[in-house]
């Protein structure tokens, strides 16, 4: 149930709905309930672990192998039932992980209700709810503003235009806008999914599927199968029953079953059943790792993309430093630039009343209702000096897009008086009265704060160069540096606030942050993998560049940093610029944006990470977005991957996590297909040449668990930082294509020659059933070096994996059971003679289709490149 908010909020005669006015809402379906989940439902993971079209070929496929009677020779049917019950499994266990973690980034808002100020989920939300909309939160549903303290949103996700908008009383407000600043009280008029962007929040939450290189290679694979798998089972058919004295001999002796046994052989072999299942378990496997360093997966394909990263960009404050800051000191500037009126209070001296009035002023620009981090630590280090909060008579809160705030106050009165009131405690009130932008009384002053080079840029004059390079001194130490500046004119406007040319700079704030121990190393870590890390921060492009320095962004050498104003609006133009830049200051959120598409147009692979609402665009633009624990609701919601305990330190297992996947994949990949290559041949050297199928369905079960399926589930998860490179399918491909040709030569051209050489009689069983042995045995030592290439380098623990899996073969020939089970006979005398030398020309011709494969790559390229054609 909700609890009572515990921050303190402006008092308002509005109750807000009863309790019992909200169950009846509730109950009629009038809240803001949205289907939100990290990950696929329970049936959704079983219907797609289940009904797949390959586990329906192999279901028919066992189903007429049992139909026959031959009940061991659909042994591999089962095998897939334990295989998709291992991937339901899997999944299952990361949806109750991720789920769970999900909780711990879930965002409450605060509602009004019985007179009294409360926090909810977003689903409990109700129509006609009055909801405080604060700075840093994503409007959950559509509403209509009742009161407002300077509230300004970021529409951008909803009308593309990234300009902040001020809204009035009685204006409407959407879903899926982001506030920026200041705050309202809205009530609420649309919910659910009759609000304007209602699924928005939730859109990086609900599972889909992503269009990947992995994905679009295995889904060529599987359809190019498809295609081939049914007309080839008909074939096959027909040809087996060809071979036992056609239909009338085959359905007369019963040899129709033994037909269908040997057509299913072939069809089973051409199928990578455990391709699927893997790629789903890779995925999942790597979220419920991560999730263990606190680290939510939102998109389980996104793993892949985490492989592909090569350019980095990264927020300051939150990535590298944690987001602490504390306020040094008030710095007053020449009497040049100060000329505040000369009131020496009682006893006091003209440069006592300058430095308070400017360090009150200070307080009460910060004093807004939700201050940002650098306003909060202002005020914690003012309230330490024991600063109250002053008179305002309106203001113009602290925006991003702006990068500076101001308040309007009356003219201090003389020496003696005080225009503030107290409370009985003797602590300064601010009504909200006083935070309402309403025109300012005749006579104010006008006091503004905020950047540097954007407030001196406003103000008439070219001499103000001195305290730019004073600000630039500051800078270079690492220190966050703003500008307090005084207009003796009140705000003119406040919907569309200007700074007065005529204002003059009096002092420097200079504050500092806390630099992420564990920054320099994980920085380095990613120079050592070949990822250029940029800085892309909304501050003084100079205090950026010293703290860039400090963690050593760029190695020994020293960060080249810009003033992103400077940056050109040609996205092509951008792009050229930025390969000279490493450090990029005063970024607006609509060029964070634009930086991430430059980088596209150059073709890199970019991640974005952040935990304000200014960098939601650009993570919504990156192709992988990270968002910190800590980051507004807007920034978690569109990002992919969300470090939930913020720590920077976890990127690089982040990073890493998602190289393992693809690189693994391309093992696996490789291993299946070479099976897949060789059934296919295999059959159609059966169809055409109209002999006996060279081995059971069974012979290919124990062999491709020993040489494929389980190999291959260990070689998935198996450690791998190797870097992604595109163009998976080719590189499967070309693998693929000399295993699998040797191994169906090898096999087509035993079962063609050897019986004349033997003597065997292949129509009758125990002939064909030595053929049959001999041709596994000839799989089974194909298999072993196919699997002992794909797991290369042998010189470490995948050496003992492919013996190991090798000796199993071996041994499993020698325990009656196992041999008699799935028909496995050790030849012996002049059949042992024959398997040897068979064995020899099989390694033969392996290594000659290994020497060949580059030659007919390279002749061929060179062809198609002379006929037009770019590979």
């Amino acid at each position: 149930m909700s609890a009572t908010a515990a921050v303190e909020m402006p008092e308002i005669s509005e109750t807000g709905l009863t309790a019992r006015e909200v169950s009846q809402r509730i109950e009629s379906g009038q809240s803001n309930a949205v289907k939100t989940s990290t990950s696929r439902s329970v049936k959704d993971i079983v219907r797609a672990n289940v009904f797949t079209l390959f586990n329906g070929i192999i279901f028919v496929a066992m189903v007429m192998v049992l139909v026959t009677g031959s009940w061991r020779d659909a042994v591999f049917g089962f095998v897939i039932i334990i295989n998709t019950g291992i991937g339901i499994f899997t999944e299952l266990k990361a949806k109750r992980t991720l789920d769970k973690l999900s909780i711990l980034v879930a965002s409450d808002f605060l509602v009004r209700r019985d007179g009294k100020d409360i926090e909810v989920p977003h689903n409990e939300i109700v129509l006609g709810d009055l909801l405080w909309i604060r700075s840093g939160e994503q409007v959950p549903a559509d509403g209509q503003i009742i009161q407002t303290w300077g509230l300004e949103l970021d529409e951008s996700m909803l009308t593309g235009e990234s300009r902040t908008v001020r809204h009035k009383v009685g204006e409407q407000v959407y879903s899926g806008a982001t506030a920026v600043s200041g705050m309202a009280l809205v009530k609420v008029n649309a919910v659910g999914s009759h609000s304007y962007a209602a699924t928005l929040t939730a859109q990086a939450k609900v599972y889909k599927k992503t269009v990947s290189d992995l994905n679009k290679g295995i889904n060529t694979i599987l359809k190019f199968m498809t295609f081939l798998v049914v007309p080839l089972c008909i074939l096959l058919i027909l040809s087996q029953i060809h071979t036992v004295g056609g239909w009338d001999a085959a359905l007369s002796t019963g040899e129709w079953r033994q037909a269908v046994v040997s057509a299913v052989a072939g069809v089973v072999g051409m199928i990578p059943e455990g391709l699927v299942l893997l790629t789903s378990l890779n995925f999942a496997v790597a979220a419920m790792r991560l999730a263990r360093h606190n680290t939510l997966v939102q998109e389980l394909e996104s793993v892949e993309t985490l492989a592909r990263v090569d350019a980095l960009n990264l927020d300051k404050t939150g990535t590298i430093t944690d987001g602490g800051i504390a306020f040094n000191q008030l710095i007053m500037l020449g009497s040049r630039w100060r000329e505040l009126p000369a009131q020496p209070t009682e006893g006091g001296s003209f440069e006592t009343l300058t430095e308070q009035a400017a360090t009150q002023a200070l307080y009460d620009c910060c004093n807004e209702e939700q201050p940002n981090g650098t306003g909060q630590a202002v005020l914690a280090g003012l309230k330490a000096q024991g600063y109250k909060p002053g008179q305002v008579e309106s203001r113009v809160p602290f925006s991003s897009a702006r990068k500076w705030s101001a308040v309007v106050k009356p003219i201090l009165p003389p020496a003696g008086g005080d225009s503030r009131s107290e409370s009985e405690g003797g602590r300064t009130e601010i009504t909200p009265s006083h935070l309402a932008m309403t025109a300012p009384a005749s006579g104010g002053e006008t006091w503004y704060m905020g950047a540097p080079e954007v407030i001196i840029s406003a103000l008439d004059g070219d001499y103000y160069s001195d305290v730019l390079q004073q600000v630039n001194d500051y800078a270079n130490d690492g220190n966050r540096v703003l500008l307090v500046v005084r207009s003796t004119t009140s705000l003119a406007d406040t919907d569309n606030p200007q700074i007065d040319p005529q204002a003059k700079p009096v002092a420097l704030v200079l504050c500092s942050e806390k630099i992420r121990e564990d920054a320099e190393q994980t920085l380095a870590w990613f120079r050592e993998q070949g990822v250029r890390c940029r800085v892309i921060s909304g501050d003084n492009p100079v205090t950026v560049g010293a703290i860039a320095r400090k963690v050593r962004l760029t190695g020994e050498h020293e960060p080249r940093f810009m003033d992103a104003r400077e940056l050109p609006e040609d996205v092509n133009e951008l792009a050229r610029v930025l390969e000279n830049v490493d450090v990029l200051g005063r970024v607006l959120p609509n060029q964070k944006k634009a930086i991430v598409q430059a980088l596209h147009t150059q073709n890199h692979v970019v991640a974005m990470t952040g935990d304000g609402v200014n960098d939601a665009l650009a993570i919504k633009e990156a192709d992988l977005g990270i968002a910190m624990g800590n980051a507004a609701p807007a920034t978690k919601a569109v990002a992919q991957v969300v470090l939930v305990d913020s720590k920077f330190s976890h990127l690089p297992d982040v990073v890493a996590r998602g190289r393992q996947v693809m690189a693994n994949m391309e093992r696996v990949a490789s291993l299946f297909l070479v099976k897949t290559v060789y059934s296919a041949l295999i059959s159609l050297g059966v169809v055409l040449t109209q002999i006996p199928y060279p081995y059971l369905p069974r012979h290919i079960t124990y062999i491709g668990a020993l040489t494929i399926g389980m190999p291959a589930f260990i070689l998935a998860l198996a450690p791998n930082t190797r870097r992604y490179i595109p163009g998976f399918l080719k590189r499967v491909v070309t693998f693929a294509l000399p295993g699998g040709i040797a191994t169906a030569l090898s096999v087509l051209l035993t079962a063609w020659f050897l019986p004349g050489i033997m003597g065997w009689d292949v129509t009758k069983n125990v002939d064909l059933s030595a053929l049959r042995a001999t041709s596994a045995i000839i799989l089974f030592l194909m298999g072993v070096f196919v699997l002992a290439r794909v797991a290369q380098p042998l010189n470490s623990w995948r050496g003992i994996l492919v013996a190991a899996f090798a000796a199993a073969g071996v041994i499993g020939a020698f325990i009656p059971f196992v041999a008699n089970f799935f028909a496995l006979i050790l030849p012996t005398g002049t059949t042992l003679v024959a398997t040897l030398i068979a064995l020899g020309g099989s390694a033969l011709i392996f290594v000659i289709c290994l020497w060949l494969a580059p030659l007919v790559g390279k002749v061929s390229g060179k062809l198609l490149r002379q006929h037009g054609f770019n590979i």
